[in-house]
């Protein structure tokens, strides 16, 4: 008896997603077809033209765009960027530092500290509940 491995596929927008880019501007026939596991490993180990471009200069979906920009997905929703951006774009409006920019890093700034703080208490309570379990 032999077993028959089926061929995992995904949706183009899944594919988009764990490629970093933007469904939309994708070329029609990623947008239109299914792709395996295999063909997604190699976009990714061996991108095509278009897959750098998009990379390189979007436009980028929003979480791309809040990660070069330093903030959350909602702080994006925050200072009122609902659309994908560009490269070019993202780089404008960190030269501009609107004010909402500067809130919004802060703020992920300290959720960043919080989470640190929070891991490092994790630790040490484990350290601390460790020897008496022996």
């Amino acid at each position: 008896m032999t077993s028959h491995k089926n061929t995992q596929t995904m949706k183009p927008a899944t594919a988009a997603k764990k490629l970093g880019v933007y469904l939309d501007a994708t070329p029609e026939e990623f947008q239109e077809g299914v792709v395996s596991r295999d063909e997604l490993n190699a976009l990714q180990a061996d991108p095509p033209e278009w897959l750098r471009e998009l990379r390189r200069n979007g436009p980028h979906p929003r979480p791309v765009v809040a990660a070069k920009l330093g903030v959350s997905t909602s702080g994006l929703v925050r200072g009122g960027v609902t659309e994908p951006l560009t490269t070019e774009q993202i780089e404008a409006l960190k030269n501009e530092s609107p004010e909402w920019l500067r809130r919004e890093r802060a703020t992920q700034a300290e959720v960043r500290k919080e989470a640190a703080r929070l891991k490092e208490k994790r630790l040490q309570e484990n350290e601390k509940a460790a020897p008496r379990a022996e």
